[in-house]
């Protein structure tokens, strides 16, 4: 089967390697779309993100749906919970396995990814996908998912005030969440022009392209002088943490969603302080997706607007420049054809 593997510093190879044998408890699913997130791009770049450092070749790629190949099952189509809990420790049995110690991550540290043509996984992280999805749709539950946490660590609330700094697909569903949940400004904010168009299309009230000190005083006249309820940094980046917690009203919460290149987060604390801001960080996501198939079946969330870029595994280094450049929104790869 082809296999693409990470082998340094924007250094992918692509090999061909046998098709792995599923343990107890899993199958084999053959991978008809793989999206690449932010995430992927600190890989391919970095070769790592904080203190997970690429040990060795690594298959990349945790938003990922196929069909079920073999077995009793075999030809059912399912989206793929990327995180592997171990379901005994006191975080899991707390309810939040996505801090699990010993958590296994697809496409992270020594543990292989989706970017191939068949992967084993187990059996408890397959999610039926309804007929009306397509795999497209599959994919994106994954990061519908990580923006359903970050929403529920924002206690959004009808009638509330929310900004988004950062308009990448995570910060579009986010935005999208926010609508339906009754919030009556979203504010929104970003470096490039596409992006917000793309926010102004899921639902902010107002967009601001970056441009430092003067954006945050326009962010905070729009609001009546009010500050946002809920600030969502959704960027990775310092000056959009800044943004986030400068538009915060006093009292409001600030859930960093991004992932900085640094490793790095900083922000005026005498600001954060008299605000008395709770600031939260949204570590990926946790009992999401039957959320997620539910508002995308329901036509409550869109997201197939949202992919702006296929290309099949053997086109994979055109896929990551696209990615790298931020050229779209997402960008897919399809390791499988598949009817969907």
């Amino acid at each position: 089967m082809k296999v693409l593997r990470l082998h340094g510093a924007k250094d992918l190879r692509l090999h061909e390697e046998p098709k792995p044998v599923p343990g107890p408890g899993e199958s084999l699913i053959g991978i008809t779309a793989v999206g690449l997130c932010g995430s992927d791009l600190h890989w391919f770049s970095e070769t790592g993100i904080g203190d997970a450092q690429l040990i060795k070749p690594l298959i990349l790629g945790h938003e990922f749906a196929g069909e079920i190949a073999e077995g009793e099952r075999c030809g059912e189509r399912v989206a793929v919970d990327p995180a592997i809990s171990c379901g005994e420790c006191d975080r899991c049995r707390e309810g939040n396995p996505n801090l699990c110690p010993t958590l296994r991550f697809a496409g992270h540290g020594v543990d292989d990814g989706a970017l191939c043509e068949l992967i084993a996984w187990p059996d408890r992280c397959l999610h039926p996908l309804p007929e009306s999805l397509t795999d497209t749709e599959g994919v994106m539950l994954e990061p519908l998912g990580v923006a359903i946490h970050a929403v529920d660590l924002g206690c959004l609330r009808s009638g509330m005030r929310v900004g988004v700094f950062g308009c990448g697909p995570i910060g579009l569903l986010i935005i999208q969440l926010a609508r339906i949940m009754g919030a009556i400004q979203i504010v929104a904010t970003d470096k490039l022009t596409h992006r917000l168009e793309a926010a102004r299309v899921a639902g902010a009230t107002e967009i601001f392209k970056v441009n430092h000190d003067q954006r945050r005083s326009e962010i905070w006249n729009a609001t009546d002088g009010e500050g946002v309820d809920v600030a969502f940094e959704v960027a990775g980046e310092n000056e959009a943490v800044e943004t986030a917690i400068s538009s915060a009203k006093p009292g409001a919460s600030v859930i960093l969603v991004g992932i900085p290149d640094d490793d790095r987060t900083s922000f005026q604390a005498s600001v954060a302080r008299r605000k008395g801001l709770t600031i939260k960080l949204c570590r990926r996501m946790k009992h999401t997706y039957p959320r997620a198939i539910h508002l995308v079946e329901s036509g409550l969330v869109e997201v197939r607007s949202l992919v702006t870029h296929t290309f099949s595994i053997d086109e994979y280094e055109q896929a990551f420049e696209v990615a790298t450049r931020r050229d779209g929104l997402k960008v897919i790869i399809r390791p499988s054809q598949s009817k969907h």
